[in-house]
């Protein structure tokens, strides 16, 4: 039986990046995981990605939660260093 650190590791984002995912989704992390995982296999799904943490981001900034806003921003920035967006074609 696979662990909630198994899945983690499987996917190639890291356990802050995938819980603003479950946050976002509102789903469980372990399911996040998965589903960060079928994203991260094609640029529409990496943008996805992006679009989601973005709006983690602006969602704690409208509720005055600079602490949290400061974290995802964080977050956002290693996400957007080890998944860069790729230009449409």
């Amino acid at each position: 039986m696979l662990s909630l650190k198994d899945c983690l590791d499987f996917c190639d984002m890291d356990q802050s990046e995938i819980s603003a995912i479950a946050e976002h989704e509102h789903i469980p992390v372990i399911v996040a995981a998965e589903l960060c995982d079928t994203l991260l296999t094609t640029p529409d799904g990496v943008r996805d990605l992006h679009s989601m943490l973005l709006d983690n981001i602006a969602t704690a900034l409208e509720h005055g939660e600079m602490e949290k806003a400061s974290a995802l921003s964080q977050t956002y920035r290693h996400f957007q260093n080890s998944h860069p967006l790729t230009p449409s074609p």
